[in-house]
């Protein structure tokens, strides 16, 4: 099997312990390589669609059940990033694996920003691809991403409440999903293009300013009247914010 997407492996696979039938919706241009994965996934006992678009993805996420999404990031027209961006604003939680041949460490931190899962740089062995995919199940397993916590920040995702400790925040809906971003990674540092991409769309004309406006009235609100500063500025990239306990 010839394919500069895919790596031969040096060392036998090893197995990986059955799930239930799971179906699997691919999302790669390459045809070829679409239907590699195509077979190799359903020779793993997967249900596997496979379309060559991020439009086509969406609209057929917004009316079938899949348990994951392997998602090329090259796409025609609307690129896997944006198809990430816009399944985690609709709410739709359905793990996703970015595969690419991006793999800066820009370019990752930018998936998982966006809410990806898991990040596969081609080329990668296919079996590599598959135990990933049974890694994300099993995450998802007994998950309904109806609450998020960091510290002692709790978000209700389904109500849209975020609270510190007991005590419910006012925040504006903007504020909130700006939370969620950073409640969803943090520990890590969230760079202002993702922020802006996030929440604005790739396409926004929105200034970085405004970013930085959003940051600052989201500490008025979250860390000022709790006498903390979790939400920390590292300059010239974005902000971390800190996992921290009450005090």
């Amino acid at each position: 099997m010839a394919t500069n997407h895919v790596r031969r492996s040096a060392t036998p696979a090893v197995p990986v312990a059955p799930l239930p039938a799971a179906d699997v919706l691919v999302v790669e241009d390459d045809h070829g390589f679409a239907q590699i994965l195509r077979r190799r996934l359903g020779e793993e006992g997967f249900g596997v669609r496979v379309v060559g678009d991020g439009e086509a993805a969406l609209e057929l996420l917004a009316r079938a059940r899949f348990d994951a999404v392997v998602l090329d990031l090259l796409l025609p027209g609307m690129d896997g990033f944006e198809v990430c961006r816009r399944l985690r604003q609709d709410r739709c939680w359905v793990p996703v694996i970015m595969v690419t041949a991006l793999g800066g460490i820009d370019d990752r931190m930018h998936g998982f920003a966006l809410g990806a899962d898991d990040y596969l740089v081609k080329p990668f062995v296919l079996q590599e691809l598959v135990a990933r995919i049974h890694a994300v199940l099993r995450r998802q397993q007994g998950s309904t991403e109806a609450f998020l916590t960091a510290g002692d920040l709790h978000l209700d995702l389904m109500s849209r409440r975020a609270f510190r400790g007991d005590v419910a925040l006012d925040l504006a809906p903007r504020e909130f999903d700006l939370l969620e971003l950073l409640v969803r990674h943090a520990d890590i540092v969230v760079t202002r293009q993702t922020i802006l991409i996030a929440l604005w769309g790739r396409d926004a004309t929105v200034s970085e300013n405004v970013v930085d406006q959003y940051v600052a009235r989201l500490r008025k609100k979250v860390d000022r009247p709790f006498d903390r500063s979790d939400l920390a500025t590292v300059y010239g990239v974005g902000w971390r914010l800190r996992i921290a306990e009450a005090r």
